[in-house]
């Protein structure tokens, strides 16, 4: 199986054999149940639904509420497909936790990142902003977007204020540190997008680091 749903707990740090201090993130790895299961016989591919946290049944369509009692579950509230290898033997009902990342070196975190509201472009885009001394009074302000008669409109895509924050982002390579709890929590080196608390997907690492020669 190529991943799961889990939760950001935080951050903390732990340290290596040598003494060296790694920030890690925590993530909760699942209990994640599969709801549903793809077959390339029936479905054009093979893959798993997981799902992740409990549900009210009152806020459960009819149609999702009979495919939960079918395969005795209660009701899910966030749903994922994942990708799984041909031949892996895996049924409607079963529990999928941390441990599918044993002996994994490397995974990606796909997440929402933190929301910032609306933002000027020094915030948003890093730009230097106006002269602050003498007299200024553009300090954070945009200066020009354009000319005048030619092309006598703004550039496509230019950096604007805007809202920031809020967007799905995919960290790619994160050093998986370790495994704790028989597969209920896992540490990530370094940081994930999202606040404290947030869902995020977690999968085997698709692009393999290459060490230079």
């Amino acid at each position: 199986m190529q991943g799961l749903i889990g939760k950001k707990l935080g951050m903390t740090q732990i340290f290596d054999a040598k003494g060296r201090r790694i920030a890690v993130t925590v993530i909760e790895a699942g209990p994640c149940v599969v709801v549903q299961r793809k077959t390339r016989e029936k479905d054009g591919y093979e893959a798993v639904q997981l799902g992740f946290g409990d549900r009210k049944e009152r806020l459960v369509n009819k149609a999702a509420l009979a495919r939960f009692k079918k395969i005795n579950v209660s009701p899910k509230r966030h749903l994922k497909e994942f990708a799984i290898d041909a031949g892996e033997e895996v049924k409607e009902g079963d529990v999928v936790t941390g441990a599918i990342f044993v002996g994994v070196s490397h995974v990606d975190i796909a997440g929402v990142t933190k929301g910032k509201g609306f933002q000027g472009v020094v915030r948003r885009h890093r730009m230097a902003g106006g002269p602050i001394t003498h007299g200024g009074h553009s300090k954070r302000r945009i200066g020009a977007i354009g000319q005048r008669a030619r092309p006598g409109n703004v550039a496509k895509d230019h950096h604007m204020p805007g809202h920031m924050g809020h967007v799905n982002v995919t960290a790619q390579n994160l050093e998986l540190v370790e495994v704790r709890e028989e597969g209920k929590l896992i540490l990530v080196r370094g940081a994930i997008p999202g606040p404290t608390g947030a869902v995020v997907f977690v999968m085997k690492a698709l692009k393999k680091k290459v060490k230079a020669a």
